[in-house]
């Protein structure tokens, strides 16, 4: 008799439905969608809210005296601030598992790291409200032609 050998189960993405659900969250009014979106994918997937916060770095920040580390660690804490009074106004009409978490970098770079940390099935992303990402190719862009996650970009 012939023993089988079990391999490590090993991820697989969005087979049973998204388990986790990356949206990116800047403050921006798209990114704000983006979040709301993202939201009642997770609530009708039964699926983890990973709410992302990208903390850029500030170039030549250091140079000038300016403590980096804390430097844009006020943008977080607002953002957790609305995210806490959103989650509360539903409170009891929507239930949705959430967590909020930071990365440091530039947005590209800073979601895919989320989205490969958290094991991410699908990222959402705000489409850019910039008018150079015509030209260099937006978060979103750049995002879907990665090709590891589904990407949803809303209006």
């Amino acid at each position: 008799m012939v023993e089988e050998q079990k391999l490590p189960a090993r991820f697989e993405r969005g087979t049973d439905g998204p388990k986790v659900i990356v949206a990116g969250l800047d403050g921006s009014d798209s990114s704000w969608r983006a979040a709301a979106y993202a939201g009642g994918l997770a609530r009708r997937q039964h699926a983890l809210l990973a709410l992302v916060y990208v903390q850029p770095y500030i170039a030549g920040g250091a140079a000038l005296g300016v403590p980096v580390s804390e430097a844009d660690t006020g943008i977080a804490d607002l953002l957790l601030a609305e995210i806490r009074k959103s989650v509360a106004r539903v409170q009891g009409t929507f239930t949705v598992r959430w967590e909020f978490h930071t990365f440091r970098g530039d947005p590209y770079n800073g979601l895919a790291m989320a989205a490969d940390q958290l094991t991410a099935d699908a990222v959402v992303v705000g489409a850019s409200e910039r008018a150079g990402h015509r030209l260099v190719g937006s978060v979103a862009v750049r995002l879907v032609k990665t090709g590891r996650w589904p990407v949803t970009v809303v209006p």
